[in-house]
């Protein structure tokens, strides 16, 4: 063989074996590759923008995005997919081989999940297999790292990191974008401090569902809202679309709320000059109205004050202040009130309320004291935040933005709001309400216990107990409520004077030094014997 011959040969050896090389490398890059930064899928995850973080009023952390693996597949690169199949389920169990197997076995295809967000050691034993076909993409996933504080408000994001329920859902475009933490107003500390009194009450009382709400009338900053079953985000793939805990009950339930009702009824007849403080009723004789007789659970047995069918809760006497006001100024003071919609608050959520077919006397008398005309507890705190705020109600919001400036809607004069305080201030003091009662925050508000509506009627044996609340009585500043769904009856019967009274005083004391209210002990009872009741007895 020539010189020239032998030349060619080894450059031919040399080229075949360059490209033996090469294939090989791309053989092994395509098998597995734990970081592998030119495929397609990469490429996107690498361009998308990191979702923004979403945090408390203080900047503390509720949501954030990390970064976790998961596992595809190239079914053209794989010999056995049934094999792959079976060798992966010894390792992630929630793997079915049948249909795996059919999926790795579609050669059409270049491009399968397998399993997704794998934890650091799923990742390393899978890659120990060493099976061909596989490899790993990086991906940001959405971490909630305290569990279910505030769960239904968060919401979640589905498995492509798109927001799917509560903030997450409602701000899904601002979040996506990126960039500065989505803040909220709430305080972890209070929503932490509500939700564990929210649990205690739950064991205590045993109900079906609950919620609360607490907001600072002025701004209508919402400082915490729970929902009872508690929801935790981190595990919304696992959890059922039907499970009761991915209720928002502050948003996303209605209600029959009930006597909470009374003082919105008792404010529109004083504004409207239906009524004085000082009028007498007589709330001895029930009411029959088109073959329904409306009665007291607790019958007061006399004449009595506004005062006095306020802090005993009189079905009777709030029907007789209503027809003072009558029909056409109650549905107007109601809807000024905003209980004719749907709450604003930015929640997707946010149901709008349930009313009469047909407005008549019967319907007029029963909303008057909270029944026929089911809302939100969300859009009911709206109303009564009023009282709180000198007689005007603001937008409820979640998201803190220092340079909101909220436009006040003009529901009662300063003067009715302040009567009306003090009424529910006595209902406190010697009323239904007393079990709310906190030493040194001067809590004001009302009961409400409503039986819950069934087809053909109501089920005189499940209630919806409720208290709604301002405090300090004597310098307002927050408004809440406590919706209870279904208590058992305890040792003095399922109604609110029992269960969700002292829920709503159990969170006050908690929340309020949270909150910089600094207690007082000076005697801040309403004045003018107008204002007071010597009755010591509990009713609806």
């Amino acid at each position: 063989m020539s010189l020239a011959s032998r030349h060619r040969t080894r450059l031919v050896g040399l080229g075949l074996s360059a490209l033996f090389v090469v294939l090989a490398g791309k053989a092994g890059y395509l098998a597995m590759s734990a970081d592998r930064s030119s495929s397609g899928l990469s490429r996107l995850t690498a361009e998308n923008v990191r979702r923004a973080d979403i945090v408390d009023r203080n900047g503390e952390q509720l949501a954030t995005s990390v970064s976790v693996y998961s596992l595809v597949a190239n079914p053209q690169l794989i010999w056995d997919p049934q094999e792959v199949a079976t060798r992966l389920s010894g390792v992630l169990p929630d793997i079915d081989v049948a249909d795996l197997t059919k999926r790795l076995s579609d050669q059409s295809r270049e491009f399968v999940w397998v399993e997704r967000g794998l934890t650091p050691r799923q990742r390393q034993t899978v890659f120990d297999l060493g099976l061909e076909g596989l490899r790993f993409e990086e991906e940001i996933s959405r971490a909630y790292p305290r569990g279910t504080l505030a769960g239904q408000v968060l919401g979640y994001v589905n498995v492509d990191g798109v927001g799917a329920g509560g903030i997450e859902y409602s701000q899904n475009e601002r979040l996506a974008a990126g960039g500065e933490p989505l803040r909220l107003t709430i305080d972890n500390g209070v929503q932490a401090a509500v939700e564990a009194e929210l649990a205690a009450s739950a064991a205590l009382d045993g109900f079906e569902g609950a919620a609360v709400i607490l907001m600072e009338a002025r701004t209508g900053e919402i400082r915490a809202m729970a929902s009872w079953p508690p929801f935790n985000p981190n595990r919304s793939p696992d959890i059922s679309m039907a499970d009761p805990s991915r209720l928002n009950r502050a948003t996303g339930a209605v209600y029959e709320l009930g006597s909470v009702f009374k003082p919105l009824t008792v404010a529109a007849a004083l504004e409207a000059g239906a009524i004085r403080p000082t009028d007498m009723f007589d709330v001895r004789t029930p009411i029959e109205m088109k073959g329904y007789t409306i009665s007291d659970l607790h019958p007061i047995g006399t004449r009595a004050d506004v005062t006095k069918i306020i802090a005993e809760s009189s079905n009777i006497g709030t029907v007789h202040i209503n027809e003072k006001l009558g029909p056409r100024r109650q549905q107007d003071f109601l809807k000024t009130a905003g209980l004719l919609d749907r709450s604003p608050v930015e929640l997707a959520g946010s149901a709008a309320p349930i009313l009469p077919e047909h407005m008549d006397d019967l319907t007029a008398a029963t909303m008057a004291y909270g029944h026929g005309i089911a809302v939100t507890p969300m859009a009911f705190l709206s109303a009564f935040a009023a009282f709180a705020n000198g007689g005007e109600r603001v937008a409820p919001t979640l998201i803190f933005d220092e340079t909101r400036k909220p436009k006040p809607v003009r529901v009662m004069s300063a003067i009715t709001a302040d009567l009306v305080n003090a009424m529910m201030r006595e209902a406190v003091l010697t009323g239904t309400g007393k079990n709310a009662e906190v030493a040194g925050y001067r809590v004001a508000g009302k009961t409400g216990t409503a039986e819950k509506p069934v087809p053909g009627g109501y089920d005189d044996g499940r209630n919806i107990s409720s208290f709604a609340a301002i405090f300090p009585y004597d310098s307002p500043q927050y408004a809440m409520i406590v919706t209870l769904d279904d208590p058992k009856a305890g040792p003095g019967g399922s109604v609110a004077s029992q269960n969700a009274a002292p829920t709503a005083g159990r969170i006050i004391e908690r929340v309020a030094p949270l909150l910089g209210i600094a207690p007082r002990f000076e005697d801040f009872r309403p004045a003018g014997d107008a204002y007071r009741s010597g009755d010591e007895r509990t009713s609806l």
